[in-house]
């Protein structure tokens, strides 16, 4: 059984019993008590259970987080995976992000000083185009197109002045602007390169979101943008949204993290990545500073 598989019928069991103790969990499932406490864990991050004493139960609601809660999820992984994306931005450019915790924190750290010092180390070479010179990044010298308030108000008090908002119906929980007047001003503009987050990450069902409007604008904004890059963390493996965004080949350039577990195992997405490098999207693996705290 795979981990995605394992994890569905996991979820199944939750569902279905409410509450189970981990050694019945690893019973039903035939996988070792460390596995199924991996398992709750990285499920507890998605905000689809609970873990409890002695075994798990089914989240109250399914429904995604807050921004506000999310935003403080997993922060040194986003930190290493901001810090490698920064090194795929040149003068010029225009620039487009989704909505997402992961996009908001590259956003934080999209700073003039940042890009002009080549902050993190230089990623594999892109083939959309040769990388420019590396002479200091003026203010004027990005435009940036999001349909997240929370990443204009980053990037605004970052300095940046050429920020273009969508527009559209303000959603809560993830504070994205979504609906037609969101999609018809996206397909209005082109963008060098989009960042774009996810709700989950699958290598069957592809990049998801849980609302259909607000992946519906994300797909625009991949449309209208020469090089889609995809960033997550490592918790949303496995993770499959309600509404389904792309497919991982759609994708130009993936940025994640490494996962290894603090008890010395290896990375347990090797196989996920391995393949999704097989199957043709750039694949950049940023190492969390925290990772041996």
């Amino acid at each position: 059984m795979y981990p995605t598989e394992r994890r569905d019928a996991l979820l199944r069991v939750l569902s279905q019993k409410g509450f189970v103790s981990i050694q019945d969990l690893a019973a039903q499932l035939n996988v070792s008590e460390i596995t199924i406490r991996r398992d709750l864990t990285m499920l507890q991050r998605q905000g689809m259970v609970e873990k409890v004493a002695g075994g798990g139960r089914a989240a109250k609601s399914t429904s995604e987080l807050a921004f506000m809660n999310k935003r403080v999820l997993q922060q040194a992984e986003k930190t290493a995976i901001a810090k490698r994306a920064l090194s795929l931005i040149e003068p010029g450019m225009t620039i487009s992000m989704s909505a997402g915790t992961t996009t908001w924190t590259l956003a934080k750290w999209i700073k003039p000083e940042s890009l002009a010092t080549g902050s993190g180390t230089p990623v594999a070479q892109l083939e959309v185009k040769e990388r420019r010179s590396q002479a200091r990044m003026k203010r004027e010298s990005l435009t940036f197109v999001t349909n997240s308030t929370n990443i204009a108000i980053a990037l605004q008090a970052n300095g940046w002045r050429d920020i273009h908002l969508t527009g559209g119906q303000f959603r809560t929980p993830s504070d994205a602007l979504v609906g037609p007047l969101a999609e018809q001003s996206a397909r209005q503009l082109h963008a060098d390169l989009l960042f774009l987050g996810a709700h989950g990450v699958d290598l069957e069902f592809g990049v998801s979101s849980p609302n259909l409007q607000e992946a519906s604008v994300h797909r625009v904004l991949m449309e209208r943008a020469e090089t889609a890059v995809l960033l997550f963390d490592h918790t949303k493996w496995g993770g499959r949204g309600f509404a389904h965004l792309a497919m991982l080949d759609e994708v130009d350039v993936v940025i994640t993290d490494a996962s290894a577990e603090k008890d010395g195992d290896s990375d347990p997405h090797a196989v996920e990545i391995a393949e999704l490098r097989r199957r043709g999207p750039e694949v950049i693996v940023a190492r969390a500073e925290t990772d041996d705290t």
